[in-house]
């Protein structure tokens, strides 16, 4: 596994997000993660988590993970890249130290027996990672195998904007290509964000600095992390809301919580898996 995702960097076939997270993690702090923890609790929707189940399928730095722990869940999480996986252990480290009821492990979203070999979870959570696999559909139908019976799937998805998305792809192959190209779209992009959201804010009369709080709040991630996953994010693959619907309708899931954008970033879905629900599509 090690080599192919080494392999897979080198080739600039793949975004190095753990390296990403590594630098997020001096900026986690409780205010960060309380508000993890109440949009995770909001989104899910349910009065009492303690003893239920959490499988974490990419977790990244690991904060919802953490924030998954402190609502009462007995967590599981894996990661595909080794430096995640480490980021994820050390916020276990300071916070769940010694915790049986946290496992953190490396392992690959696509490698169906290993997910199989997981068992079963009350809620089974990929937020901002499927699509980044390389297989995503593959990957969302291995998603499926690990939620029980009435549990629920929480996945985010990239929004397919059609044209800008396959101008989105490039635009990452070139940042992964090698350093220059890194240093060129990093160097644009960052510079082009920061000057819309600027002159948007302005324009409105708000606050320039209040958007990155208001950020910070929604979910407890950074701004500027996340840019840059969005940025470099490779393999880079994406889907509307309708497609995701009628995937998972199909398996018998029906959608509790659908958030959506218009423009670039993630569509997220709450699914609970019911065998007896009657099938419906979203066209």
């Amino acid at each position: 596994m090690e080599n192919t995702f080494l392999e897979q960097v080198k080739k600039g076939d793949r975004f190095e997000f753990g390296a990403n997270w590594k630098s997020f993690l001096d900026s986690i702090n409780e205010h960060r993660i309380n508000n993890a923890v109440e949009s995770l609790d909001a989104m899910l929707g349910e009065k009492n988590y303690t003893g239920l189940t959490f499988l974490d399928i990419g977790s990244g730095s690991g904060l919802f993970s953490l924030a998954a722990r402190k609502l009462g869940f007995k967590v599981y999480s894996f990661d595909f890249d080794k430096q995640s996986v480490a980021c994820t252990k050390k916020l276990k480290e300071l916070y769940f130290k010694e915790d049986n009821n946290w496992i953190i492990e490396e392992g690959s979203a696509l490698d169906v027996e290993y997910i199989r070999n997981l068992g079963t979870f009350d809620v089974v959570y990929s937020w901002g990672v499927l699509h980044h696999t390389g297989q995503m559909w593959k990957a969302l139908d291995n998603a499926d195998l690990p939620v029980k019976e009435n549990g629920k799937l929480f996945i985010a998805i990239y929004n397919d904007q059609h044209l800008k998305s396959k101008i989105w792809l490039t635009v990452k192959q070139i940042y992964n290509a090698n350093m220059i190209g890194r240093l060129l779209v990093k160097s644009f992009f960052i510079s082009f964000f920061t000057l819309g959201y600027f002159i948007r804010d302005i324009t409105r009369l708000k606050n320039p600095l209040s958007r990155y709080r208001e950020y910070k709040q929604q979910r407890g991630m950074a701004l500027y992390t996340d840019l840059i996953d969005w940025i470099g994010g490779l393999p880079f693959e994406v889907a509307s809301p309708a497609a995701i619907f009628n995937f998972y309708t199909e398996k018998n899931y029906i959608l509790q919580k659908l958030v959506t954008t218009n423009h670039y970033g993630c569509n997220q879905f709450v699914f609970k898996k019911n065998f007896l629900n009657s099938k419906h599509t979203l066209q």
